[in-house]
């Protein structure tokens, strides 16, 4: 009985708990209990924190019995990405030089989830510095797809995604940097939230006014997604892109639609000359299909090269990275990884001019999505040009198309995640289908800035009719 609780939502366990009808004792052992006995076969934790979870546990067993006022998410276990600071609890970046670094305070929003009363069993792995879309780093080695173990888990929160997707934990904390949380939420058939620019904000960004990295919620549902952002939104001094920001009633909202009837929708396949796998397609256009028959008027995007933008993304995030890990790299290149030593190399000819060309470009691509959502509602787009590649991709290397191989990794296999780094739209990864080498297949929904409620509510209504979220990976394949 007690491993069924590894297998509720976040929802579900709030009312539960609420209502005195299971323990946060009970489900916190469970969790940390499934998530012991397969972290030898998933490897998506680089560090389990039992007993500080069983503690927190108790606490929040006693705050229920005695009728305490609680948040949220009292009482409900979470993994948090490696790459946010959790006070107390290793955090090492997937880097080895940072393998036995303890942070002294929580990040901004890990401290709103302690409020709420989320109880933290582990963190989860990362490629070393969220630098890549694959998780793997020389800290841990590397993190398996949910769903095969010969397939990658994406990245670079493939261990957040992987631990929400088999039942590690119900709900955990992703980063997103170009795709970090939708590319392996998509990979394993999970929910992935990138919020507007500042909803969440994001205290550990070193350049807060030029930032494009958010703190980000992944768990198996809409609804529980939007309990998170619930907890997890509002102002803070730390981040000025929060200036203004309100927590919102995100589930009440998003139950409160029922069809999307009246809302127009903006699609489109691949940006021009971009791949697309013919599973990927087929499952695309059944997505399509189903929004038409939910109600909504489809409209197809026409042919432009304006998201064409890993270029764009490139020279700013390899700029910014330059900056932050390039004395690391100069002093000790043998503790990097090759891909992360790689990516910095590619940085040394850009100038300042470039840099700030990039971002004349980023306001204007910012302004060219603000038009298109002037007169639609959503964008929806595939997540991922295919499904997960092998484990053993090389982030240089080949990327493999129905049989077709294409030199870029990022610009082929997720063109769409980047545009919305950039721009800071809200932009939501959920499962639509499986391919034909049964892997998940994502869909992307993109709405308007500060409008997640209405984001939210489309991704439900349409998680509702696709209803394939009661599908869990076969552990027998593990």
């Amino acid at each position: 009985m007690a491993e069924e609780f590894c297998f509720w939502t976040a929802v579900r366990l709030r009312e539960a708990i609420a209502h005195r009808e299971v323990s946060p004792v009970e489900v916190t052992r469970a969790v940390l209990d499934r998530a012991t006995r397969l972290q030898p076969k998933l490897n998506c934790f680089i560090t389990l924190c039992p007993d500080e979870a069983m503690r927190d546990a108790k606490a929040a067993e006693r705050a229920v019995m005695r009728g305490e006022p609680t948040g949220l998410l009292h009482g409900i276990p979470y993994a948090c990405k490696d790459l946010v600071n959790t006070k107390g609890v290793k955090t090492t970046f997937g880097s080895l030089l940072f393998a036995d670094n303890v942070p002294t305070e929580d990040a901004a929003a890990i401290s709103r989830l302690r409020q709420h009363g989320a109880i933290l069993v582990g963190k989860t792995t990362t490629s070393e510095f969220g630098a890549k879309c694959l998780t793997d780093a020389p800290l841990f080695g590397r993190t398996r797809n949910a769903w095969h173990p010969e397939r990658t888990s994406g990245g670079s929160s493939g261990g957040a995604a992987v631990a929400v997707a088999t039942g590690l934990a119900p709900i955990g904390i992703a980063t997103d940097g170009g795709g970090s949380t939708r590319i392996p939420a998509a990979c394993n058939g999970v929910v992935g939230l990138k919020q507007s620019i500042g909803l969440v904000p994001h205290s550990q960004a070193e350049d807060a006014i030029g930032n494009l990295t958010y703190v980000t919620p992944i768990s198996r549902t809409v609804a529980d997604t939007a309990l998170m952002l619930q907890a997890m939104a509002g102002e803070h001094p730390c981040d000025p892109w929060s200036a203004g920001a309100r927590a919102e009633d995100y589930l009440k909202d998003m139950r409160s639609v029922a069809d999307l009837r009246g809302k127009r929708i903006l699609f489109a396949g691949m940006p021009p000359g971009r791949p697309m796998a013919s599973d990927v397609a087929s499952c695309f256009g059944s997505a399509l299909q189903l929004l038409a028959e939910l109600g909504a008027e489809l409209a197809e995007m026409g042919p432009s090269t304006d998201f064409d933008v890993e270029p764009l993304w490139r020279t700013i995030n390899h700029t910014v990275w330059k900056a932050r890990f390039g004395k690391m790299a100069e002093e000790q290149p043998d503790q990097l990884t090759p891909s992360l030593l790689q990516q910095l190399a590619l940085a040394k000819d850009y100038t300042a001019v470039d840099y700030q060309k990039a971002n004349f470009a980023r306001t204007r691509l910012f302004r060219h999505v603000q038009d298109l959502l002037r007169d639609n509602d959503f964008i929806v787009v595939p997540t991922l040009a295919r499904t997960a590649v092998p484990i053993d991709q090389d982030l240089f290397g080949k990327l493999e198309i129905d049989g077709r191989l294409f030199d870029e990794v990022r610009s082929n296999w997720f063109p769409w995640t980047m545009p919305f780094n950039l721009t800071g739209h809200p932009a939501i990864t959920l499962p639509c289908g499986f391919g034909s080498d049964g892997l998940p297949i994502g869909l992307q929904l993109v709405g308007r800035l500060r409008r997640e409620s209405d984001l939210l509510a489309a991704a439900a209504v349409f998680e509702a009719a696709r209803n394939i979220v009661s599908r869990w990976p076969n552990e027998e394949a593990w």
